[in-house]
């Protein structure tokens, strides 16, 4: 069995999650990174996405994937921490909200007028994009693949 670590996952409000994990997928600046204990010092821009925990037990429970918005992860060889701008659990993700962003955030796009703020609408798609994949993933977990 794999060595497990400590896992801290933080906003300045809340600490949303802390425990011992076999491993986590985080969404990385330049991509998904895969965390395992011993895993190099690093600390990394986060961008919109999901992250994934494989608990101490391997169990494959929901609370065990967030959406986070963006922040920071750190990693030292026994502890993972992500410092987060927003996370939300995945059972906790309002699906029709994130859909009626992501259509608001097209329409903006699609239909500029002259005081759109373009990058604003684009991290709105971003975000409402990123809550959805959180949303596939739990799915795809629950069936069990």
């Amino acid at each position: 069995m794999p060595h497990a670590f400590q896992c801290e996952i933080v906003t300045a409000e809340e600490q949303l999650f802390s425990g011992r994990i076999q491993s986590a997928v985080v969404p990385g600046k330049l991509g998904e990174m895969g965390i395992y204990a011993g895993h190099s010092a690093l600390i990394s821009k986060l961008r919109p996405g999901v992250i994934r925990l494989v608990l101490e037990n391997n169990s494959a429970k929901t609370d065990s994937i967030f959406y986070v918005s963006g922040g920071f992860v750190e990693v030292v060889p026994t502890t993972i921490t992500v410092l987060a701008e927003k996370v939300i659990r995945a059972e906790e993700i309002d699906e029709k909200a994130a859909l009626e962003a992501k259509r608001h955030a097209q329409e903006l796009i699609n239909h500029p007028s002259k005081d759109l703020d373009y990058a604003r609408a684009m991290v709105q798609l971003t975000e409402a994009l990123a809550q959805l994949r959180t949303l596939e993933e739990i799915r795809r977990l629950i069936r069990g693949g």
